[in-house]
């Protein structure tokens, strides 16, 4: 092979049919050594100097090198910690545009650039080579590869384009979804090809899933302090390659299997949306290891302490902080994005942490270069973008303060549905604007219901069953001596911590898990479904089990899947919302003043008008809602939703709103422990009946106006 002076751009390895041209960024570096390695026998064969640096980009194009080829870089420079320069060109390092990571990294004490028992700590300088103990970068080829074909969607013309409103999202662990799955061939479980089968995707497909959103499956590492206690980061949230898909999710050697399964996602009409971290990586804070980016250029790659460059901003709690801000460091989140896009055909991406993506010198910034660049590509600009709107450094809850284009997780809708069936007092009014989609959030921004996220549960935290069986965490198999996890979980046990063979009380948190679901799925704003919770899935109360990759966050599958009741019950309830568009409305809806437009209204358990004397009252644990337009495909035919809850502990009589001309009140489900059919319930609007709830319940009802507002 023989090196020449090859192009600054595009970065990382490209091929063409004559060679491999290899382009880093480093500022501050003075040599760039780029490393071969035997496909076979791991050893480095050749090492060659790229002999060009353009604007801060070093590069060469290797004459003979072809797809596959195993490589990593070496950089010479200063080692100045103080100075925040941390060159060691001992280490060999990863590529951070590199499309496949060959190859397990383990802890050792080579992987540090400084000596792990000097008495100087991270000032000290270590001399040991780690490449034995270092995964290796692939060359990958994707110029063959036709672009991945959209959603394909069974909708009307008029919703060819499908937003985001009528999304039904479902987070999913990939290895955890598939790893018990009795009938998905034993290589494919927890892998990119077990989640493409057939039989995942047919159970997504029956379940009513338009969306899912897989964890990160970004190249990670597992933290050194948890391969010290025999555990792993089984969440994913500690990324090192932002390019290449996670290792052990393949089944094979083909990074492309990824890509094969987004197209049989897309085949079935369910779009996929990448969990992302691009707020840290896995080189922690200046006692950690070098992987990456310390070694390439520390002082571009990562925010420093201006005051003191030895240390590292951590606005994300994982000892490092990504500087977005660096426009080299910016190009590369947006090169990333655009692959995972162009490349690997994914739909959109929710942000771990998105305060950091939006942190300028003087905090976050809505104008920021990260924000900015995304709204101007023409790819970008495109697709799906969550937010979760928060980091722990300076000012870093941010919910409601992205740009427009933009959705975010809603803590505050979590804790106000957990509150509120948990039956705190003075919980009305908060409920109702979470109900609405959060107007007071997003609306005044010219935001729709959509920039709402609506979760109860999500990987991190307790499961919905967890929620209904425990009052206190039980995270002892983490090995933090139970100090990890949410303290505010606003859960309830219900007289038992955990698993019991009381009746009742399964009778009771059955029914909190219907109510909670049924709320989910008819609230304004796009519901979003922890997988496992629609079968009461238990993490034995772990309510933070990012290192637990065993039986305890694994999906388990039943073999007659069809006999769990809650899954028939989700089941209806995401058809229902997908029966009445109204529910995912484009705009906020509010009261039903003018007849030709949708209206939502409010009314206390005795039918009448909710008053600011009665959203006051904090003992109140109950509460009725109509929501009321064009609720299905139909144009012109006027109909009503109504909606009783009660979230009392005794049973009380609901009174119907007086409302006129509507045809008979339809009971369109409910969640009583009574056999009632739904069906069967039928209340005159005339004879204004009472209607008596158990305890801790909801019903929906359904009903038509008899004159039509145009013609019917």
């Amino acid at each position: 092979m023989k090196l020449s002076n090859g192009k600054p751009y595009p970065l990382g390895a490209s091929v063409d049919d004559t060679g491999v041209n290899f382009a880093l960024f480093s500022a501050h570096g003075t040599q760039i050594t780029l490393c071969i390695f035997d496909e076979h026998s791991n050893d480095e064969i050749a090492r060659f100097i790229l002999p060009r640096k353009s604007q801060h980009v070093w590069h060469g194009y290797l004459e003979g090198a072809r797809e596959g080829l195993l490589y990593g870089y070496r950089v010479d420079g200063l080692f100045q910690p103080l100075s925040g320069h941390r060159f060691n060109a001992n280490k060999l390092l990863l590529d951070p545009y590199a499309k496949q990571l060959v190859g397990e990294c383990r802890d050792n004490p080579s992987n540090y650039a400084y000596q792990l028992d000097g008495i100087e700590a991270d000032l000290s300088f270590d001399t040991c080579d780690n490449a034995a103990s270092m995964p290796k970068c692939r060359v990958v080829d994707h110029r063959h590869l036709a672009p991945v074909l959209p959603v394909q969607k069974s909708y009307s013309q008029e919703e060819v384009s499908l937003s985001l409103r009528r999304s039904i999202i479902y987070e999913l662990h990939v290895k955890g979804f598939t790893q018990l799955h009795p009938d998905i061939a034993k290589p494919h479980r927890g892998t990119f090809a077990g989640l493409a089968s057939p039989e995942s995707i047919t159970y997504l497909n029956n379940l009513g899933i338009t969306c899912v959103e897989l964890m990160p499956v970004q190249s990670f590492f597992d933290e050194p302090f948890l391969q010290e206690k025999k555990l792993s980061n089984y969440w994913g949230y500690n990324s090192i390659g932002f390019f290449a898909p996670h290792q052990a999710y393949l089944s094979g050697d083909d990074v492309f299997e990824f890509r094969h399964m987004v197209e049989e996602f897309h085949k079935a009409g369910i779009e996929v949306i990448l969990d992302v971290v691009y707020n840290h990586t896995a080189e922690g804070n200046r006692l950690g290891p070098t992987y990456s980016f310390r070694g390439i250029d520390n002082l571009s790659y990562y925010r420093l302490s201006p005051s003191e460059p030895r240390y590292y901003i951590n606005d994300t709690g994982c000892g490092n902080t990504l500087n977005i801000a660096h426009p080299n460091v910016l190009q590369l989140v947006m090169d990333s994005l655009r692959y995972w896009v162009e490349v690997m055909g994914v739909d959109g991406f929710r942000f771990d942490l998105a305060t950091c993506m939006g942190r300028e010198n003087h905090g976050f910034d809505t104008g920021s270069g990260f924000f900015d660049a995304l709204s101007q590509d023409p790819v970008l600009s495109q697709v799906r973008l969550i937010a979760e709107p928060w980091d722990i450094g300076p000012g870093g809850y941010q919910l409601g303060q992205f740009p427009m284009g933009w959705s975010e997780w809603n803590d505050r809708y979590r804790d106000t549905i957990r509150r509120f069936w948990r039956g705190d007092a003075g919980i009305l009014p908060e409920f109702a604007r979470r109900f609405h989609g959060s107007s007071d959030l997003f609306e005044h921004s010219g935001r729709p219901p959509a920039a709402s996220i609506n979760f109860v549960t999500s990987h991190d935290g307790f499961s919905l069953m967890d929620l209904v069986s425990y009052s206190l965490r039980h995270n002892e198999a983490n090995g933090e001596d139970n100090r990890d996890g949410h303290q505010a979980n606003f859960s309830h046990n219900y007289g038992v911590e955990g698993a019991t063979d009381d009746s009742d009380i399964n009778s009771l948190r059955a029914r909190q898990c219907r109510n909670i679901l049924t709320t989910l799925f008819l609230s304004q704003g796009v519901p979003m479904l922890l997988a496992g919770d629609e079968v009461g899935h238990s993490q034995l109360g772990n309510n933070n089990a990012y290192c637990q990759d065993n039986g305890l966050s694994w999906r388990e599958w039943q073999q007659d899947i069809s006999s769990n009741g809650l899954l028939q019950f989700t089941r209806k309830l995401i058809h229902l919302r997908k029966r009445f568009p109204l529910l995912c409305h484009r705009r906020y809806i509010h009261e039903g003043a003018n007849v030709d437009e949708p209206g939502l209204d409010w009314f206390c358990r005795q039918g009448l008008v909710m008053t600011k004397s009665l959203w006051s009252e904090t003992q109140a644990r109950s509460l009725s809602l109509v929501i009321s337009g064009e609720l299905e495909a139909q144009k012109g035919c006027r109909q009503a939703l109504l909606l009783m809850l009660n979230t009392d502990e005794q049973s009380l009589d609901f009174c119907l709103p007086e409302l006129d001309n509507l045809s008979p009140w339809r009971c369109l489900l409910h969640t009583q422990d009574s056999e009632l059919n739904p069906e069967s319930v039928s209340l005159s609007t005339n004879l204004n009946p009472l209607y008596r709830l158990q305890d801790r319940s909801l019903m929906l009802f359904y009903a038509e106006f008899k004159e039509p507002v145009n013609e019917c």
